[in-house]
C-alpha cells in the first residue's frame, strides 16, 4: 500500500489534444479516491498513467514517494480491472487467478495460498473450476477483482468496472468493492462516469472537466460547497438548477434577485447586499437545489409563482418539472424541484413557492463560486 501523487501532470496528444492539465492531488495510503466526470474528461488517463499505459508529457508521478514516470507497468507494482472484465475465456477461474502469480515465478505453494486467500475474500471458492461463460456479470467482475487482488499490489486501479453490470447487479457489486477496500486498505483508484458511484464509494472524490481538475473533496463536501458551476450542475441527481440572475432591491428596500421575470427577495446574504450597492446591474449566476424549493399556499407573499410541466411520483417525493411563471415561450426558465410525498401535483397545476435563502448559490462570470 502507498501513497499516489501527482504533481503538475500534464498529458498531451500527438494531435493537440489534452488529456489532463496541470493535475496535482495526492491519494492517500489506503485511501479510495473516486475519479468522477463527462466522457473525455480525463479520468481514465489519469489511471493510465498511474498505471504506466501512458506516459506523462510533463510533471512527476510518486507511488509510495518514489517517482514512477520512466518506470515500465511490470515494475509499478499496480493492478487494472477494466469494465470488460479481460479474463482469459479458455482458462477456469482458478488458471485465471494463478496466470499473473505464474507470470511472476512465484512458488507452487506461495501460487496456493494467494488464491485461497482471495477466493475466499471475495466469495468465489465454489467458482475456481468453472470457465468464465459459466459466470454471471457479477461473478467474472469478482473474478477480475480477485485476479488483480492476488497480486497484492501497491495500487489498485478501477476503470469503470460496473458499467457492464445491471442496475440491481450494480448496487451488489458497489457495496462489496467498498466492503473489500475496508477489508484489505489497499489504496484504490476508482474511475467512473456514474456519480453515484463515485458519491457513496470514494472517501473523497475529484471532479474532471476537458483535462482540468475541478475539485478534490470529501462527497458532502461536493455537495453542500461546489467549488463551481461545473462542479454544481453535475454533481447531484437531480443536478443543480443554474439560471441567470442580478441582485436588485425592491421597493420596500428590501435585497432581492430575479428568477426569470420575477423578483423574490432574500434576507441575510451579505454577499447580496453588497452588490446590490457596488453593482446591481451585474449578471450572475444563481444555482439552487431540487430540494431547496418548498411549496407554500398560492397566495402566499413574496413567493415564486410555476406551472408544472410534468410530475413524477416516486413513493417517498415528487419530482416536478416546472416552468416561472411571467415568460414567454421562448425564454420560459424550466427548473426541477423535489417535494415530499406530494402524489396529487398534475400537469399544468399552478404552484407557489419559498427557495431556502441559505441554499442559494452564486457563481460570477467565470463561473466560480461566490461566498458570503
Amino acid at each position: 500500500m502507498a501513497r499516489v501523487a501527482f504533481e503538475h501532470v500534464e498529458k498531451a496528444y500527438p494531435d493537440g489534444t489534452r488529456g489532463l492539465a496541470d493535475c496535482t492531488l495526492q491519494i492517500d495510503d489506503g485511501e479510495l479516491l473516486a475519479v468522477v466526470g463527462p466522457s473525455g474528461c480525463g479520468k481514465s488517463t489519469l489511471l493510465r498513467l498511474v498505471a504506466g499505459l501512458e506516459q506523462a508529457t510533463s510533471g512527476a508521478i510518486r507511488i509510495a514517494d518514489r517517482v514512477v514516470n520512466d518506470l515500465s507497468p511490470q515494475e509499478r507494482n499496480v493492478a487494472m480491472v477494466f469494465q470488460d472484465y479481460a479474463l482469459y475465456p479458455h482458462m477456469s477461474v482458478r488458471r485465471n487467478l494463478e496466470f499473473p502469480l505464474k507470470m511472476r515465478r512465484l512458488g507452487r505453494d506461495e501460487i496456493r495460498r494467494r488464491v485461497e486467500w482471495v477466493s475466499g475474500l471475495l466469495d468465489i471458492a465454489a467458482l475456481l473450476e468453472r470457465l468464465p461463460k459459466q459466470l454471471s456479470g457479477g461473478q467474472r467482475q469478482r473474478v477480475a477483482m480477485g485476479r488483480a487482488l492476488v497480486r497484492e499490489p501497491t495500487v489498485f486501479l478501477l476503470d469503470e468496472p460496473l458499467s457492464n453490470l445491471d442496475a440491481k447487479l450494480r448496487v451488489q457489486v458497489r457495496a462489496e468493492i467498498g466492503d473489500l477496500q475496508r477489508r484489505t486498505g489497499t489504496t484504490m483508484l476508482y474511475v467512473t462516469h456514474d456519480q453515484v458511484e463515485a458519491m457513496t464509494l470514494g472517501h473523497r472524490v475529484a471532479v474532471l472537466n476537458e483535462g482540468h481538475l475541478q475539485q478534490l473533496a470529501v462527497p458532502r463536501e461536493l455537495y453542500d460547497h461546489p467549488a463551481n458551476v461545473f462542479v454544481a450542475g453535475f454533481i447531484g441527481t437531480p443536478p443543480m438548477n443554474l439560471f441567470p440572475t442580478r441582485a436588485t432591491s425592491d421597493t420596500r428596500g428590501r435585497t432581492c434577485i430575479t428568477i426569470g421575470t420575477q423578483t423574490i427577495p432574500v434576507a441575510g446574504r451579505k454577499i447580496l447586499d453588497d452588490l446590490v450597492r457596488a453593482q446591481p446591474a451585474r449578471l450572475l449566476t444563481a444555482g439552487v437545489r431540487p430540494e431547496a424549493f418548498a411549496s407554500v399556499a398560492g397566495d402566499a407573499p413574496d413567493a415564486l409563482r410555476a406551472t408544472v410541466q410534468q410530475a413524477e411520483y416516486l413513493g417517498h417525493e415528487t419530482l416536478a418539472y416546472i416552468t416561472i411563471d411571467g415568460a414567454t415561450a421562448s425564454d420560459a426558465l424550466r427548473l426541477i424541484i423535489r417535494l415530499p410525498d406530494t402524489p396529487q401535483l398534475q400537469k399544468d397545476d399552478r404552484i407557489s413557492l419559498r427557495v431556502e435563502s441559505g441554499r442559494l448559490y452564486l457563481f460570477d462570470e467565470r463561473g466560480d463560486v461566490m461566498r458570503d
